[in-house]
């Protein structure tokens, strides 16, 4: 039970559970999947590959016996029976009538919160993909016993950078800032919903404090909303104009913005048309689209805390260093700790990624089939 339809983290992971399992069900066991933990986006689920849309009706109407039937929460523990919020619930008719029940979870800041640590502890099983999430919920009272790590997936045969040609940028994207030019030679992709924890403030200040328009550097940010409209050039001209960043000499480096929708079939071909991907967040549970870019062979830049330091190290990849911890002042988690980006550190790995860029790929992950 996962969010299959709905896009996002949670759903791209457990897609990639669902298309690993399904390679072994026929000899070991059946597959059954049901949308539960958010919205269905109707979006998402045209853009699909076929194979996957028809797989997924395919298990969806799979049938099983309760007492013979291993359920996996696929989800945040809000979305656990009973819900906090309006979902299908998981498992769906409450404890007790299944074979065992397993939470498959994760979470951004230094503690789980004492709700979510009563939802864990009513479960057999609860998977984390970190040894950074092991400790966590222990500390925060979640049964270790129950705890086992299971790193997440990426499917290399989808995010495999041979079988594409780039996308053409030139047809998405709004130019938000610095003048428009027909000749780009370095790109540096990011990929986040819009929320400060994503640390989208410090990626503009340390691109904007950087690089200038003399520069041939664009910065692509394929975002979407979360709990806040869709307008986002007008939320980074506003965050610019209300900073104390000053317009250099030759104007402000480009900085374009992806708010459509990009079908998952596309996405490789997005990460193609990159020479770096980036993103300075101030706690990631996992990092799906870190992955997703290292998969592809693109050198990465991402914070070095919370759930990349899984697989982030200096031999693959950029980690970002951080100045402090932050606490959390607004929200659910109010309380909790996060991590502040070095700005400074950040301007110095754009700069560094983009002048040795035959070093950056030298730091790619080869990933083996």
């Amino acid at each position: 039970m996962a969010p299959f339809l709905s896009g996002g983290g949670y759903s791209s992971e457990s897609w990639s559970y669902i298309l690993a399992l399904n390679e072994k069900k026929d000899s070991i066991f059946k597959l059954k999947i049901e949308q539960h933990g958010d919205l269905e986006n109707v979006e998402f689920w045209e853009g699909l590959p076929l194979e996957m849309r028809n797989l997924a009706i395919e298990l969806h109407q799979t049938q099983c016996r309760l007492n013979e039937t291993v359920v996996v929460c696929h989800s945040e523990p809000g979305a656990w029976y009973p819900p906090l919020f309006e979902t299908l619930p998981c498992p769906p008719i409450g404890y007790g009538h299944f074979k065992a029940v397993i939470g498959r979870t994760m979470f951004e800041t230094d503690r789980v919160n004492d709700e979510h640590v009563k939802r864990c502890n009513l479960l057999d099983f609860v998977w984390v993909p970190t040894d950074f999430h092991v400790k966590t919920f222990t500390q925060s009272g979640v049964d270790p016993l129950k705890i086992v790590k299971i790193v997440q997936p990426v499917d290399l045969e989808f995010f495999d950078p041979l079988k594409y040609e780039p996308l053409e940028l030139g047809s998405i994207g709004n130019l938000v800032m610095g003048s428009p030019s027909n000749v780009v030679k370095f790109v540096f992709l990011s990929i986040f919903k819009w929320e400060y924890r994503k640390g989208w403030d410090v990626l503009l200040r340390s691109y904007l404090k950087e690089f200038d328009g003399s520069d041939d550097v664009a910065l692509y940010l394929l975002t979407n909303p979360y709990h806040s409209d869709r307008d986002f050039s007008n939320k980074i001209v506003e965050y610019v104009e209300n900073s104390d960043l000053e317009e250099p000499k030759y104007g402000w480096p480009r900085v374009y913005v992806i708010d459509e929708h990009i079908a998952q079939v596309d996405m490789p071909k997005l990460y193609k048309a990159a020479n770096a991907f980036v993103l300075p967040s101030r706690g990631e549970g996992w990092g799906r689209p870190i992955v997703e870019a290292m998969a592809m062979t693109l050198p990465v830049i991402a914070t070095n805390w919370s759930g990349p330091t899984e697989f982030m190290t200096e031999e693959n990849s950029y980690p970002l260093s951080v100045d402090r911890m932050s606490e959390v002042t607004e929200g659910p988690f109010k309380g909790h700790l996060w991590v502040e980006p070095s700005v400074d550190k950040l301007q110095m790995l754009m700069r560094h990624v983009m002048r040795n860029h035959e070093e950056a790929k030298t730091k790619v992950v080869v990933p083996l089939k």
